[in-house]
């Protein structure tokens, strides 16, 4: 059966004018905002117009656009050599959009789609929209392949080795034991999660996962914090907060790790690396340290691989 790799993400603005498409088809989307599409489309239209002049200038301050799309590019090259298949990205909201990989797909007689979602937790708001994105504009194009998604690995030992040691990376040269290791996953709107989603279980049991690993491996830090960036709006989200967190400090030494990205984007460039320094700054913390997401690492490319292989 002839195979293709699809790598499923949000995406990222490839340049400043791509925001704002960015910004309307992400609050396009009924898993991000579950309501009826007319007032769905009120609500963002109005989150849109007070947000988009603030998020172009984040995006100018990165260079005019997101790291996502090129890192993608990087790892999908890598894996290329180790997979025995076409491997294409397929980004939610900005290009490249799944339509280009399903194209191609279609023509080259690909059988099966086996999609990798670059999102370590499953969530209704990131895997469930990646995957039904790709099963509607299948049916659309009249193209009926197999499709096969990857489980959740945010718990799988390589993947928590390969995480560990982009943290131990931050960390060459300092001691560990005077850090705060603050684990910062994405944040969710708690009616999210009270309607089922298994992100913020999924989310706990990575943090644990990562506490149990560093123990074995006799890693010490001075505590371990779980925390939830990039909320918006005055609704309840998860807590805590990570600016909360950083802006009542028990102590002044720590790094960041982004738990729930595997590719770097504006959320660990620019709102932890940044947006978040700065508040570290103005409280005069003694070390404040951000370290990379998986990227094109090959402990990253190979723990795809692997994956990929075993089904």
């Amino acid at each position: 059966m002839k195979q293709a790799l699809l790598l499923l993400n949000m995406g990222g603005p490839n340049s400043v004018e791509e925001v704002e498409l960015f910004l309307q088809n992400m609050f396009d989307d009924k898993n991000i905002l579950p309501m009826n599409p007319y007032m769905r489309k009120f609500v963002a239209n109005m989150i849109i117009s007070k947000r988009i002049d603030e998020v172009k200038e984040n995006y100018r301050l990165l260079g005019g656009k997101s790291p996502l799309p090129e890192l993608t590019q990087r790892l999908i090259e890598k894996l290329h050599s180790r997979l025995d298949m076409p491997v294409f990205a397929a980004m939610r909201y900005v290009p490249p959009f799944a339509d280009e990989a399903l194209v191609a797909c279609q023509k080259d007689g690909v059988e099966e789609l086996i999609l990798f979602p670059m999102y370590p937790q499953y969530s209704t708001t990131t895997t469930r929209s990646s995957l039904e994105d790709i099963q509607q504009r299948c049916e659309a194009m009249g193209y009926h392949p197999k499709i096969t998604l990857i489980d959740p690995y945010y718990d799988d030992y390589d993947y928590i080795e390969a995480s560990v040691a982009k943290i131990m990376e931050a960390m060459e040269g300092k001691d560990t034991r005077e850090y705060d290791l603050l684990l910062s996953a994405h944040g969710l709107p708690m009616s999210i999660i009270k309607a089922g989603d298994p992100y913020e279980k999924q989310v706990e049991g990575n943090v644990s996962a990562i506490k149990v690993y560093l123990a074995s491996k006799g890693i010490v830090f001075r505590d371990i914090k779980l925390v939830y960036q990039s909320k918006v709006g005055k609704s309840a989200w998860l807590e805590p907060n990570l600016a909360d967190v950083l802006r009542n400090p028990t102590h002044d030494k720590v790094v960041i790790y982004p738990l729930a990205f595997t590719v770097d984007n504006s959320e660990t460039v620019f709102e932890l690396d940044i947006e978040h320094r700065e508040i570290a700054q103005k409280l005069k913390y003694e070390d404040y340290v951000v370290t990379k997401c998986m990227n094109d690492d090959d402990a990253f490319a190979d723990l795809i691989t692997r994956r990929v292989k075993s089904l």
